[in-house]
């Protein structure tokens, strides 16, 4: 069985920062990669980042430049560092792992809330 925690989300005033992690454990074998999506009630889901299978990062183009995504392998952990927030930046934030080698599994955390607002 496959565990994502997620911490860090909150409410933060537009133009603050906010870190979130997501550690993963349990049962994983070959972690591909990792990544965060979020979704805003009535809205599709979003992806906000992730790595790639070759390792490289990709954005939303609403967050480039003002999200970065990293990773601690030794930890199967993945961070999620948001600067500049902005109201519309609010959403559940929902990290993700793709695992099991070329059986491409995913399990996803709980959410975690960001809350933009003054």
């Amino acid at each position: 069985q496959v565990q994502l925690v997620e911490s860090g989300g909150g409410l933060v005033q537009p133009g603050g920062s906010l870190r979130l992690s997501c550690a993963a454990s349990g049962s994983i074998v070959s972690i591909n990669f990792m990544g965060w999506y979020r979704r805003v009630p009535g809205k599709e889901r979003e992806l906000v980042a992730t790595f790639t299978s070759r390792a490289s990062a990709i954005y939303a183009d609403s967050v480039k430049g003002r999200f970065t995504i990293s990773r601690d392998n030794a930890k199967n952990t993945v961070f999620l560092q948001m600067h500049s927030l902005k109201p519309e930046d609010t959403a559940v934030y929902y990290c993700y792992v793709d695992w099991g080698g070329s059986l491409s599994l995913r399990s996803w955390g709980q959410g975690t809330q960001v809350t933009v607002s003054s």
